[in-house]
């Protein structure tokens, strides 16, 4: 006999306007239950998430949590509060019985100390805490949405660890393949306002959501020739010319209702890559470039050659400076040692995970149009901007939607739409994955593939890695980056195992044991003031050429500059150059220093 479920929704009905958001959706939760929540980004998956928390009101349906049943929620963008520290904030959330150690333990395993204070905190740091206090009494039920975000591949393989070595029952959104493959055995898929179950994994939800759109297809064809049929008996019926038959009258009625109502699947996105003309061979040789930042080497004497048509990841954990690496590989950051030479006629589009080429004040039409006029240029030719958008599964009243009233999914979106109408040869893809739905990275997948051009990617999605790129290019620890062949996969069969934590890889010693060497200065115990001062006022340095970076990348963004003002053009380049630069060095920099307080316990 099956276990009765700890959560239970049912006839969850919710709207915005006249437009219903769920129609009738169920969710039911039992003991030990590992569930996948599927849908298309801005299908409610969120949100029904929330009501399941019990922190959002539906317009209609009921939910029941079995009484003493210990649930934890993670959203998307969690309020810290006015906590005195992080640690704080998760013990907060411990109940009586709970292991206080085990609060520290998550933190430590995230990157904190626990010390940090709420309100300094990046919205990735705030994330990581969230799920700390997510995970730290183990409950009952677990409501995780998109856990993964702002964590790299060392942390998201220990999280999967984590969360499999619990018996707590899992809900879980997410946009990584792996880790829904990895962590849940059912799927729930919410799609038009209501829920269907499959009773297998996540490797199988392609292969059945198709099936199940091919036989709506099929039941829409049949009711629209049934609705012929009826229409024809109207007009031509013997019966009819006689007297209305008003139980057939009825039933096309209902019938042409029913056609009303029915809510079609969603359209895909219609991705296309304007490209430009073709590159040298060569794209870019790199030979021995090393960079340091003070006294730590962040790419030590790493030589490479990208050709025409590689497809090139770049993976690491956070700070180990992919970021740095990129910057030297494209010429945006000179090398402090070696060389870096780009090939011919490149033309090259870039996307931050930031979003910071967006304007946010911009509206969407005004963001793919650069404000003049109604049309978007794709491959030489000009688009309505209302049809482009669609392409893009943005609905025409989004037009005059400011971008910071999108979603991180749309952002996502409108970013793409943006750079894939502007010819390029060489695509520098800075984690394209965050925010996008399973269609979407399906489709940006294709068109990487099918893009005749060259792809550089950074990305902790170790699907999309496998999928798109041809070699790997991976951090080794202190300063070291190996090129392997293949994909993600590929590499750790290659090296034995995957990207792995700085602190573990710093921590092992590069060579043989040495001769005892002479005893080290006295420890420090604090940092100096001036550390201090760039510390804090770093943040404010990093947000303002953040901005500068923008405003350039919105002047060059503009086609006829390069033709019409090539001074305006090549000062905007040049500046934009030193722009990036400075945010690469400031960003390792603050790290750095963060790292520093760190060790010196704050």
């Amino acid at each position: 006999m099956a276990a009765p479920p700890l959560l239970l929704l049912q006839d969850i009905r919710l709207g915005f306007g006249t437009t219903p958001l769920l129609s009738g959706a169920t969710l039911s939760v039992s003991p030990g239950e590992r569930l996948a929540l599927i849908g298309r980004n801005g299908s409610g998956k969120s949100t029904l998430l929330k009501i399941a928390a019990g922190l959002a009101q539906p317009d209609g349906g009921s939910r029941f949590l079995q009484p003493g049943a210990t649930l934890r929620y993670l959203e998307q963008e969690p309020d810290l509060g006015t906590f005195p520290s992080v640690l704080a904030y998760v013990e907060a959330g411990l109940t009586a019985g709970d292991d206080e150690y085990r609060a520290r333990y998550l933190l430590e395993q995230l990157g904190l100390t626990g010390e940090e204070k709420p309100a300094n905190l990046s919205g990735g740091e705030a994330r990581r805490v969230a799920l700390a206090r997510a995970l730290a009494p183990s409950p009952d039920i677990l409501l995780l949405d998109e856990p993964t975000n702002h964590l790299d591949l060392p942390a998201i393989e220990w999280l999967e660890q984590e969360i499999g070595a619990m018996r707590s029952a899992l809900v879980l959104i997410s946009h990584d393949r792996r880790f829904l493959e990895t962590m849940t055995r059912e799927m729930v898929w919410l799609d038009r306002g209501t829920t269907r179950r499959l009773g297998r994994g996540f490797a199988h939800f392609e292969e059945w959501r198709d099936e199940v759109l091919e036989q709506e297809e099929k039941e829409a064809h049949k009711l629209d020739r049934q609705i012929v049929r009826e229409e024809d008996w109207m007009r031509y019926g013997v019966t009819a010319r006689r007297k209305r038959n008003v139980r057939r009258v009825g039933e096309l009625a209902g019938l042409r209702q029913q056609r009303r109502e029915r809510r079609a699947a969603q359209g895909g996105v219609k991705m296309a890559v304007a490209e430009g003309e073709a590159s040298g061979t060569l794209v870019i040789a790199a030979d021995g470039i090393s960079k340091s930042f003070g006294e730590r080497a962040v790419v030590r004497e790493f030589s490479t050659r990208i050709i025409r048509g590689d497809r090139v990841g770049i993976v690491g954990p956070n700070g180990a400076g992919k970021t740095t690496l990129l910057s030297m590989l494209t010429g945006v950051l000179a090398p402090d040692s070696g060389e870096v030479k780009l090939g011919t006629n490149l033309q090259m589009i870039s996307l931050d995970q930031r979003r910071a080429a967006l304007d946010p004040t911009a509206t969407v039409a005004e963001t793919l149009t650069g404000k003049r006029g109604d049309q978007v240029w794709v491959n030489g030719q000009p688009r309505h901007v209302i049809g482009y958008m669609k392409d893009f599964l943005f609905l025409p009243e989004q037009a005059r939607t400011p971008v910071v009233a999108l979603s991180g999914g749309e952002r996502g979106r409108l970013l793409l739409a943006r750079a894939f109408a502007t010819p390029s040869n060489l695509l520098v893809l800075d984690e394209p994955t965050n925010d996008l739905d399973l269609e979407t990275l399906d489709l940006l997948q294709e068109q990487i593939a099918e893009y005749s051009g060259t792809v550089i990617v950074v990305s902790h999605d170790r699907d999309f890695l496998d999928r798109v790129a041809t070699n790997v290019i991976a951090w080794e620890g202190e300063g070291r980056w190996q090129d392997y062949a293949g994909g993600y996969s590929d590499m750790v069969t290659q090296r034995g195992h995957g990207v792995r934590a700085r602190a573990e890889t710093v921590a092992k010693p590069a060579t043989a044991a040495k001769p005892a060497a002479a005893p080290p200065p006295a420890a420090r115990k604090k940092m100096s003031f001036k550390e201090q001062h760039e510390l804090e006022t770093l943040p404010a340095r990093m947000a303002k050429l953040e901005a500068e970076a923008a405003k350039l990348r919105e002047i060059l963004a503009d086609p006829g500059l390069y033709t019409r003002d090539r001074a305006r053009f090549d000062k905007a380049t040049e500046l934009l150059a030193r722009a990036e630069v400075g945010l690469a060095e400031a960003e390792e920099r603050w790290l750095a220093l963060e790292m520093l307080r760190e060790e010196l316990g704050g």
